[in-house]
């Protein structure tokens, strides 16, 4: 961001986790939920997401989907149902036929492959943008540190960063402080990229070049999970969309069978709100005096 999932076995076998083929889907949700006290956040979620796959997830505030995020990454435990990434389970066990939380060190053995975008952009302010991406380098992968420099330098340059390495976030755009935090989950390796909401604290006219990152990660064939409120990045982007609810998934397909031929109400009416607000700003936030 290590050890086995506890599972009952003879005393002639020692365990063994399969490796998914190639064709299995990198994150397997099935039946997901979890709640906050008496509130439902997701309810019975289901949701694979295949190798190269970009996924946006859309709805409205409040609806969980920076909860489900946060559950594909263990960031959240969830109550219900199980996540497997690369076919393995996520943040449970077994023991003596129960399910059982796993420990911090399995945990992060499962999703060591994931790296995660947030809105805000947590970087080191005492640190340069290349000491920024070099840190889990050194401190988790215990890389010697002129290869982390030279991996860090790299995905800078991926981030079109490199002229900035030496610069202190304070004197970073956001847009740039968002791309140096890409950079950062880049550079361990990540099979999964999760993006939650990573727009959202930028300036509008910031926004464009941080979505350029990441549509060169998609065309790069990166898999992606993507919770937006961009939707013009979701439609051009976007193998799926899922529309979430009241922690359901209430519609999922190709872009073009969300945003232009949906038949679900509610779904017809989040777009038209969303579009709605946006073509009301677009006019320079005037709206009708009679």
């Amino acid at each position: 961001m290590n050890a086995m999932i506890d599972l009952p076995v003879s005393a002639s076998e020692s365990p063994v986790i399969e490796t998914p083929s190639p064709s299995s889907p990198l994150i397997e949700v099935r039946d997901l939920g979890k709640r906050f006290g008496d509130v439902e956040v997701l309810r019975g979620v289901d949701l694979d997401i295949e190798r190269s796959e970009v996924v946006c997830i859309i709805g409205p505030s409040g609806s969980g989907k920076s909860t489900l995020l946060r559950c594909l990454a263990a960031l959240e435990t969830y109550d219900a149902g199980e996540v497997r990434i690369e076919g393995e389970l996520l943040g449970y066990g077994e023991k003596n036929g129960r399910r059982v939380r796993a420990s911090q060190g399995e945990i992060n053995r499962v999703r060591r492959n994931i790296g995660m975008v947030f809105q805000q952009f947590n970087l080191w302010p005492h640190m340069t943008a290349l000491e920024n991406v070099m840190e889990a380098l050194l401190r988790v992968r215990r890389l010697p540190r002129a290869d982390a420099k030279r991996r860090a330098n790299a995905m800078l340059d991926t981030v079109g960063l490199a002229h900035k390495g030496d610069a202190y976030p304070s004197k970073l755009s956001g847009g740039q402080q968002q791309r140096v935090a890409i950079a950062r989950a880049l550079a361990m390796e990540p099979h999964i990229m999760l993006f939650d909401e990573p727009t959202s604290a930028l300036d509008p006219e910031l926004v464009g070049e941080v979505l350029q990152v990441m549509k060169q990660l998609a065309r790069d064939g990166m898999t992606m999970a993507v919770v937006t409120h961009e939707m013009g990045f979701a439609a051009q982007v976007a193998d799926k969309v899922m529309f979430i609810d009241q922690g359901r998934i209430a519609v999922q397909g190709k872009p073009r069978e969300v945003f232009y031929d949906a038949a679900e109400p509610r779904l017809r009416q989040f777009l038209q709100n969303y579009f709605d607000r946006n073509a009301f700003w677009s006019r320079g936030g005037e709206g009708e005096t009679e």
